[in-house]
């Protein structure tokens, strides 16, 4: 429940942001957290930070025309929400896909707000996206759309200004063709513009395997402060995409064995554990569904209909969408003896799937901080295109464990300072608002 001055301040949201679910529920799990620092902090309630933190500094919306291989013009719809800038420029993905909507890509900017400040790298948040389904088109018509959806983007963008990267249906060959129209239409070679660029142009090592290596990192925190860790873990990935894949890479590597994933065609068992070179064949060369690959590994089974989490596991990783494990799903895993849920997507959990979760027991690593590690790295790249340096695997590697580490002691730690110990939805919620509203209290009334 919320106190009185919250709930009207989300009354407001709902009033202000109508038919956008997904930003109401982000917007709503904050303000659930924060209500002891109001009391704390009067000065906060003054200047009306939670009003301020919650309406977009900018919203951008624009038309993307483009044509395809026979000569039919389409008409897709382009957004950049530029949620805050109070801790650098606007730092925060681009997502293609049918589903995306203002609502939407509002949700994932105001999220991006507080799991950049987690990182404490000096950045702000933002998101934006097009409708435009990448699926089924050829290469030609998906670089023309990236260069239309560029065209009118390009004005927005600067390394101080707003630095997108990529996200679902944008990956590092869609990132070039939109920095290489950005490069053509500014005539400035200015590399921290856009992050998840391809290492002969700008890119970082470690960039590719950042969120799905944070999480792991996050998960393996978290089950350290219990004694625990993942070696011998039964696990379950739901997705198929670069963050599954590198969070599955992680966790074998890590001595766990994942069992299945998912894509938007179903889910594979395989009792053996998931053969990641078969795994990116199918998925990143030849871009196919998971059916691909059951038929290649003659002990796995692919189920079109069913749900992922039904597979017994230790662990459980979300990496696919939003609101994909809800309460019943969180019930089932409970009642099989789950550990540790880390959510290596944005918002993958519904409020009452955290809830039965937390009830039951289980460690619960929210995606504002356990998939923080993609944009952490993302302003790693940002420091070697300024410093016109380029580093080594090992040693990115290295400084995005250590970013993941900071991240669950900050959150353990304003956990247990608010009487809450091993609420990690709690303090990253807080560790992450204090911090954005000190630097827009110290910047004034903008």
């Amino acid at each position: 429940m919320l106190d009185e001055k919250l709930d009207d301040i989300y009354s407001e949201v709902l009033r202000r942001n109508p038919a956008e679910p997904e930003f109401h529920q982000a917007v709503r799990e904050v303000l659930g957290s924060v209500g002891p620092v109001l009391s704390k902090s009067p000065n906060y309630a003054s200047q009306k930070i939670i009003q301020r933190i919650c309406e977009p500094e900018r919203q951008i919306i624009f038309r993307v025309p483009w044509q395809d291989d026979h000569g039919d013009v389409h008409i897709n719809r382009g957004y950049r929400v530029e949620f805050n800038s109070a801790l650098g420029p606007y730092k925060g993905g681009l997502r293609f896909h049918p589903s995306v909507s203002l609502g939407t890509v509002k949700f994932l900017g105001f999220e991006q707000i507080f799991k950049n400040a987690l990182t404490g790298m000096p950045i702000g948040g933002g998101k934006g996206g097009a409708d435009f389904d990448p699926k089924g088109r050829s290469e030609d018509e998906i670089m023309r759309f990236c260069q239309s959806f560029m065209t009118e983007l390009y004005r927005h963008l600067g390394e101080y200004t707003d630095v997108p990267a990529g996200d679902i249906g944008v990956g590092t060959r869609e990132i070039g063709w939109m920095f290489g129209q950005y490069k053509r239409i500014t005539n400035r070679y200015e590399s921290g513009t856009l992050t998840g660029k391809g290492l002969a142009w700008g890119g970082a090592l470690v960039r590719p395997e950042a969120t799905g290596y944070g999480a792991v990192f996050f998960l393996q925190e978290m089950m350290k402060v219990q004694g625990r860790s993942v070696d011998g873990r039964t696990c379950v990935v739901s997705g198929a995409g670069n963050v599954a894949i590198n969070a599955i890479a992680k966790l074998e590597q890590l001595g766990g064995t994942v069992v299945a994933c998912s894509d938007s065609q179903g889910y594979v068992y395989d009792p053996d554990g998931i053969h990641l070179p078969t795994l990116r064949e199918v998925k990143e060369v030849e871009r196919k569904t998971l059916e691909a690959y059951a038929e290649r590994r003659p002990n796995s089974q692919h189920h079109v209909r069913g749900n992922i989490w039904e597979v017994p596991c230790e662990i459980a990783l979300p990496c696919a969408t939003q609101n994909e494990l809800n309460a019943s799903d969180a019930a089932r895993l409970v009642a099989n003896g789950c550990l540790a849920v880390a959510e290596g997507a944005n918002m993958p959990t519904t409020p009452d799937g955290i809830e039965i979760l937390r009830q039951g027991g289980v460690l619960f690593g929210p995606g504002k901080a356990a998939n923080a590690g993609g944009v952490a790295t993302s302003a790693l790249e940002m420091q070697q295109n300024a410093a016109r340096d380029s580093w080594s695997f090992s040693k990115t590697e290295a400084k995005l464990a250590e970013i993941m580490s900071s991240i669950h002691e900050q959150c353990a730690a304003t956990a247990e300072a608010y009487g809450r110990p091993g609420d990690y939805v709690l303090g990253a919620n807080i560790a992450g608002f204090v911090k954005v509203a000190e630097a827009m209290c110290a910047l004034g009334l903008i």
